[in-house]
């Protein structure tokens, strides 16, 4: 027994020092209480709308070692989406934007992430919208390194990304409402 136990803890330690150890997966699910999610899009070519998502879910999985290997899930509630008036609020609701009694949801999956800085990354993924998936990336920036994250802390995600609406079949009003949506995430992770 005590010569496996001595193998286990050798092998251990030289993958340490040839750098095979094996990755250290840190899972965070979003605090939907203290996250945002908007988009705003032009209107009329002088101002903007807003849309506020404000039931959010998911998480993120990282490996400090092997940020590249990032996964990050958000899900917004499309059906919980609310806009400034009531008369935006329906159309945006309507068949002519997100459809939601057809899709209630709209979902971004992050699959890579390359780091820009100690503290900000791109992410690349797919964004679903109106039952469409297209690729998207999304800016971001941390509060603290995710290179230094040990599991036990809060994270703070800051992102944004810009899409073409018409590509998620939302063509209608193109005289008065702008293709260009700004989509814009601010959300607190908390250890799974």
């Amino acid at each position: 027994m005590r010569r496996k136990t001595r193998r286990i803890i050798g092998a251990l330690a030289l993958a340490a020092l040839t750098g095979n150890a094996s990755p250290q997966i840190l899972r965070y699910r979003i605090d939907a209480r203290h996250s945002d999610v908007h988009a705003r899009v032009g209107f009329f070519g002088i101002a903007s709308k807003t849309a506020r998502f404000p039931t959010i879910s998911g998480g993120i999985e990282l490996d400090p070692a092997h940020l590249a290997n990032m996964k990050l899930d958000v899900t917004l509630d499309a059906t919980a989406l609310e806009a400034g008036d009531p008369v935006t609020l329906k159309r945006l609701k309507g068949p002519d934007f997100f459809d939601v009694e057809r899709h209630p949801q709209v979902r971004f999956v992050g699959r890579s992430m390359t780091m820009t800085g100690p503290v900000t990354a791109v992410v690349s993924g797919d964004l679903t919208a109106k039952g469409v998936t297209r690729p998207t990336t999304l800016t971001v920036s941390f509060t603290a390194p995710p290179a230094k994250a040990t599991g036990r802390e809060v994270i703070r995600l800051s992102g944004r990304a810009r899409i073409d609406r018409t590509e998620f079949g939302m063509t209608a009003y193109r005289l008065i409402v702008a293709k260009s949506v700004t989509i814009s995430i601010d959300t607190q992770m908390v250890p799974a």
